[in-house]
């Protein structure tokens, strides 16, 4: 386990949350995921406003924090792909609450 996550454990279930989830992308990449298997340079296109290192970054912990599994395809060029864990995808509600949440809000903020 991640030392923030370990760190989050001693204050609140919230911070947990906030620890794993909280990172740049981290949420909209478990969306991403909830429809299946995502190869990385596709994850990228779902997600063009991050760069190769914060998206590496990001797949990695949460990989790390149980949520997402990263599978290496024996084959020439490498094939990697992500898919979310058993615990990846119990986020689906809270994520679909989310996504709605955020969507109301953009449309109540017009110019």
């Amino acid at each position: 386990m991640r030392l923030p996550v370990q760190r989050a454990m001693q204050v609140c279930p919230v911070e947990v949350a906030v620890s794993v989830l909280g990172g740049t992308w981290k949420l909209t990449l478990v969306k991403h995921l909830l429809d299946g298997r995502r190869r990385f340079n596709e994850l990228g296109r779902l997600v063009p406003l991050a760069n190769t290192k914060t998206l590496t970054r990001q797949l990695r912990e949460l990989e790390e924090d149980g949520i997402v599994r990263r599978t290496v395809h024996d084959r020439v060029p490498p094939h990697v792909d992500y898919a979310l864990t058993d615990l990846g995808r119990s986020l689906a509600p809270i994520v679909g609450a989310m996504d709605a949440w955020g969507a109301s809000f953009a449309e109540g903020q017009g110019p």
